[in-house]
């Protein structure tokens, strides 16, 4: 394990295969703490917003990038 922030990390050098336990983990504890925050809502409203202002475009097209994928820079230049 290494430090980042001061938090323990797991090392990311390990190939876990197909998709990321780890990577899963993480955002499962994320999705839970945010659930019991009550503060769904008012993040889903923010959400729409940041979609409806200036930054809404930048917003989509990091979306659509995240959907391809890591290699499809590689792969489609």
């Amino acid at each position: 394990m290494s430090k980042q922030n001061g938090r323990k990390i797991a090392s990311t050098s390990r190939n876990e295969g197909e998709g990321s336990r780890t990577a899963a983990r993480r955002y499962d504890a994320g999705v839970r703490q945010t659930v019991r925050s009550g503060q769904v809502e008012s993040k889903a409203r923010q959400a729409a917003k940041a979609l409806e202002g200036p930054e809404g475009n930048d917003l989509r097209r990091a979306e659509a990038k995240a959907k391809k994928g890591p290699l499809a820079k590689a792969t489609n230049g």
